[in-house]
């Protein structure tokens, strides 16, 4: 059974129109005669939305008891037994009710899909999982529903529910998406205009990559090597030297003037001459550009235009950045230089920018080397010099200038000869020194025009010429190799320095070292792959690109790495030269893979010791303080009981209300054992439901003395969106220890207050206060600040009250009080406005 597709309508914020633009599509679709039901749509009362329902055939709800509530939920049996065409299933992100088939929603979907049924979805911007902290950042509010962007990603179709703010804005004014008794709060807290721009931005921008990642698999899919100018990307061509920061600098105005622009900075390191690279410079250029919110790249090229030009196609830019080059006028007569060939080259589809700078004409750091490798060019130049030099020079001494000399005859020929061995390597320098001689011997050596030679002066000439010519053209030929050689060892060394760097700095995963190597030797996919001995097949540590090898006998090159490890990359073999700096990416992957597997066992540690470390402090706990009210419930008690001593009545009423304090003290102190217990373990589960905080905190208070503690709660406040139970814990313990440190007279004020999306619960007291350093030691579990006495508890009141306001989705913090004191700040969420129970996707509003 084929699968089922997708189809997702993204927003930025609630009240856009995606419920609304998915039951349109619904009622489109119908009308073509597509067989389409509603599995799951939240109207919220809306108007439009819930008119719009009208017409379509809906699933019923599944109903589910929890913890004495009704919830509902999608019934994902009754849409596979009904096995629409088309299913509508709104709020992409939604957390099911405890004891659903799925624990998500998108889970629910993914079954939907597996049988075969196409699926309408929504969600927000605000509930991709990546987006988390920047949505946290914006809003202030965390967003405890999510959904993998990878879900969203695989979607065959995403479709954008754009509004401007202001629109937006106005929508809510008019009362077209919550009740008139939320307007003012939501426009002047979530709805604000400049978090809804924030929020639209990070949806345009997401569904730009989105549309960017379609665009790049099909120009692979269809071979397309020309550009397409989608956006602009501007490539800046760095060399090492100071400018680098200039047209960095540049090159990022230039992307700031489009939406969406890119910049790409990349370095080629030339295997064929010495460079003038700066490896410090090139550090600071790196984190210029990164800082810029570009990228940094680095690739060997042989021609450094050509392969200019090819990492600016590969990446589709738009846009080159070469600064005008820094040789002097007289260099030109070695060529055009970079930026003219890359001009000249580029083609109608890429701009090519030359910026000035300072450096301009002030030469280079070192000079341009010609390494040994030639190109088929330099080859057939050097043949041309070597066979066609002597005998354009033979035609040119007999024809305008004859008659200078046999010395000077062999000087010139010479000259060809050396510059054969320049241009061309040993051979045609050799070629030239023997079409020199005969040249010589036959048109300037007496008798000419034979190849006789009648003074015996002019043999030994001759033969000199022949020997100095040949000297020349191997002394020539082997200063070019080491020349090569010094070059390949310096790109060689820039490329490993600069890995090093960056892994003894932490900056690199193994994704990223793999990414590395795939675009330093521009393969088409790298895997790092290992198994455990010879028998066991191989498997993948990690991989980039497209179908990576899965064992190394399918990759084109592979580098072992020690006996169960290997490095295999696929796109085309690469000479032996490489392979040295390719063993070295393939050690240090090896190091990286190690090093993020002994993180990760480290981060296991951690958590082993700090459990030890619990363990040792509820021994510690259990061997004193739980001693303590056991050590006085038994005096009192075998008091009672002794026969020696008659007790009167109000000795044992006495007795007995020992007895009372010391098991609830008891049954106070294992409470918060347990309770730390669960919240260690991660078996917490609240049932978040709207609740009265006036109804919450003064049952929280049955613990302490009645004349101890002020209470302030408005009934003006709005509900709040919490576990009932844990809210009141929480401020029990909170309470509880405000209480306790107070000073002797002094009330404890307990009051609350609505603020933006959250209330706040306050406790203030006038103790002796919490310095800054120590406010958050105080929640650590077993820590009592200053010289509290043995006894007095085990240090887990406020850890327990932290551990639960986070997992009710609020906040516990500490502050100083005014005069004197420590106020205890419980931050809340307030209930959104819905038709049913469910954890809050925001904290004014919720849904589409």
């Amino acid at each position: 059974m084929a699968r089922g597709k997708l189809r997702i309508y993204l927003g930025a914020a609630p009240g856009v129109g995606k419920t609304y633009a998915m039951l349109s599509e619904a009622h489109r679709r119908i009308e073509r005669g597509t067989d389409c039901v509603v599995a799951f749509v939240e109207h919220h009362h809306r108007p439009r939305t819930e008119v719009m329902l009208h017409g379509l055939e809906q699933v019923a709800r599944k109903e589910l008891e929890y913890r004495g509530a009704t919830f509902t939920e999608m019934d994902v049996d009754a849409v596979l037994r009904r096995a629409p065409a088309v299913a509508l299933v709104d709020e992409l992100a939604h957390t099911n009710v405890p004891g659903s088939r799925n624990t998500k929603r998108w889970q629910d979907v993914e079954e939907l899909l597996a049988a075969g049924i196409d699926v309408v979805s929504t969600v927000n911007i605000q509930h991709l999982e990546s987006l988390g902290d920047v949505v946290e950042s914006i809003t202030g509010v965390r967003q405890r529903e999510t959904v993998p962007d990878e879900v969203v990603r695989r979607a065959d179709q995403i479709e954008l529910v754009d509004m401007s703010p202001e629109a937006l804005r106005r929508r809510m004014a008019h009362g077209n998406i919550y009740k008139s008794d939320k307007v003012d709060a939501a426009l002047s807290n979530y709805f604000r205009p400049g978090n809804l721009t924030a929020l639209r931005e990070l949806a345009l921008l997401w569904v730009a990559d989105r549309v960017d990642e379609y665009l790049t698999e099909y120009r692979s899919e269809h071979r397309v090597s020309t550009i397409w100018g989608s956006r602009e990307r501007i490539v800046v061509g760095l060399t090492g030297g100071p400018e680098g920061r200039t047209l960095i600098r540049r090159a990022a105005r230039l992307a700031e003037k489009g939406a969406g622009g890119e910049v790409l900075a990349v370095y080629i390191s030339r295997s064929d001459g010495l460079t003038s690279a700066s490896p410090k410079e090139l550090a600071v250029q790196r984190t210029l550009v990164e800082d810029l919110g570009g990228t940094f790249h680095q690739v060997v090229g042989d021609d450094i235009p050509a392969a200019l030009l090819d990492f600016s196609r590969g990446v589709n830019a738009t846009q080159i950045v070469l600064g005008v080059s820094r040789r002097r006028g007289w260099q030109y007569v070695f060529g055009p230089g970079v930026g003219a060939t890359v001009a000249r080259e580029s083609g109608p589809d890429l701009d090519v920018h030359l910026i000035t700078h300072d450096e301009v004409g002030k030469g280079r750091g070192l000079p341009v080397a010609r390494g040994a490798r030639l190109g088929r060019a330099r080859v057939v130049w050097g043949w041309f010099v070597g066979v066609l030099g002597p005998v354009l020079l033979a035609w040119l001494l007999t024809s305008a200038v004859p008659d200078v000399g046999l010395a000077n005859d062999m000087l010139l020929f010479l000259s060809l000869t050396v510059a054969a061995a320049l241009v061309g390597g040993l051979f045609p320098a050799l070629a030239s020194a023997v079409v020199g001689s005969l040249l010589l011997n036959w048109f300037f050596t007496p008798p000419v025009h034979t190849l006789t030679i009648a003074d015996p002066k002019n043999i030994v000439a001759i033969a000199i010429f022949v020997g100095v010519a040949l000297s020349v053209a191997s002394v020539v030929d082997l200063a070019a190799r080491r020349t090569h050689q010094a070059a390949r060892l310096r790109a060689e060394s820039e490329i490993l320095s600069f890995l090093a760097g960056n892994i003894l700095r932490g900056e690199t995963t193994l994704e990223a070292l793999l990414e590395r190597v795939r675009e330093t030797f521009g393969m088409e996919s790298a895997a790092l792959l290992e198994r455990i001995d010879e028998t066991t097949p191989w498997t993948c540590a990690g991989s980039v690109g497209p179908r990576p090898a899965e064992a190394p006998e399918d990759a084109d090159v592979d580098v072992a790495v020690g006996d169960h490890m290997a490095l295999s990359l696929r796109g085309r073999v690469l000479p032996a030269a490489d392979r040295r700096v390719l063993a070295a990416f393939a050690a240090q992957a090896a190091v990286v893979l190690d090093r993020q597997r002994l993180q990760r066992e480290a981060d296991r540690a951690k958590e082993l010791a700090e459990g030890n470390r619990i363990r040792t402090a509820l021994l510690a706990a259990v061997s004193h303080d739980l001693r303590t009210p056991l050590a006085g419930i038994k005096a009192a008690v075998s008091s009672l009981r002794s026969d020696d001593v008659e007790w009167s009545e109000q000795d044992q009423a006495e007795l007995l209300e020992a007895i009372e304090e010391g098991a609830d003290r008891l049954d106070h102190l294992v409470g918060n054992l347990l309770d730390m217990s669960r919240l260690q373990t991660g078996t917490v589960t609240p049932i978040i439901r709207e609740t009265d905080l006036d109804e919450v905190v003064p049952m929280a208070l049955g613990g302490v003395p009645e004349d101890s503690v002020e209470l302030d709660i408005p009934e003006t406040l709005p509900m709040v969106y919490v576990d009932r139970g844990l809210l009141e814990r929480a401020v029990a313990n909170v309470v509880e220890n405000a209480v306790k440190y107070s000073a002797p007279g002094e009330r404890v004020l307990v009051s609350a207050s609505a603020l933006a999306d959250r209330v706040e619960v306050r406790v203030v007291d006038r103790g002796p206060g919490v310095p800054d350093e120590a406010k958050e030691q105080i929640f650590e579990p077993f820590q009592r600040y200053g010289d509290s006495p043995r006894g007095v508890g085990v240090g887990l009141g406020l850890a327990v009250a932290r551990g639960f306001a986070e997992a009710i989705g609020g906040s516990l913090d500490a502050e100083d009080t005014p005069g004197g004191g420590l106020t205890m700040v419980l931050a809340v969420p307030t209930a959104p406005e819905r038709e049913r129970p469910k954890q809050p996707d925001l904290p004014t509003a919720a849904g589409s």
